[in-house]
């Protein structure tokens, strides 16, 4: 069984920013896969269903960005995981360029604080992680404005295809390994 995360935030005000492309990829994925994710349980909206011959729960925690590893750490003691081999957890990274995909097993928050949460609540910083690029922010711009910002229409049409491309690699990663997703998406 695996849990697949998507990082973002909760109500509509936050619906399709840059920080909410985990949620935009759970929806995506639920999309595909023909199930909801509506379900509220473990502080997040769950879905359960089968990708790549393998159970799943997709969730997007409802506790907002900096919080979330509140809502992994009760998904991983509910469902009883090893959150090293089990646990995929999907979000932003300002230092990718916006579309690109980067999928690691392992790492530092490398400064985003719903990873920094995760680690913290789980003890680790071993789990599977797929990382969406958001674009660096502008000069003289805050983070947190950039970051809670929309994408621009042409940016959009990249991130759709970003969204694809990750739906595809993270059943890549549960069928035949994070190597293989590594070598094909990144």
């Amino acid at each position: 069984m695996y849990i697949i995360v998507g990082l973002g935030n909760p109500t509509s005000q936050y619906s399709g920013t840059r920080h909410n492309i985990g949620f935009d990829t759970i929806d995506r994925l639920a999309s595909k896969m023909g199930i909801g994710v509506d379900t509220k349980k473990h502080k997040a909206l769950i879905g359960k269903g089968v990708l790549g011959g393998e159970k799943v729960v997709l969730a997007k925690p409802q506790t907002y960005m900096n919080l979330s590893g509140e809502s992994v750490r009760e998904l991983i003691d509910f469902y009883k995981i090893d959150s090293k081999d089990e646990l995929i957890v999907i979000y932003d990274d300002i230092s990718l360029d916006v579309g690109k995909l980067r999928m690691r097993a392992k790492g530092s928050a490398g400064g985003h604080n719903g990873i920094k949460s995760i680690i913290a609540h789980t003890g680790s910083e071993v789990f599977k992680r797929v990382k969406i690029g958001v674009g660096n922010k502008p000069p003289r711009m805050d983070l947190a404005d950039y970051v809670l910002g929309h994408f621009s229409k042409e940016e959009r049409v990249i991130m759709d295809e970003a969204l694809d491309k990750a739906t595809d690699a993270i059943e890549v990663i549960i069928s035949e390994g994070l190597s293989a997703a590594t070598n094909k998406y990144n």
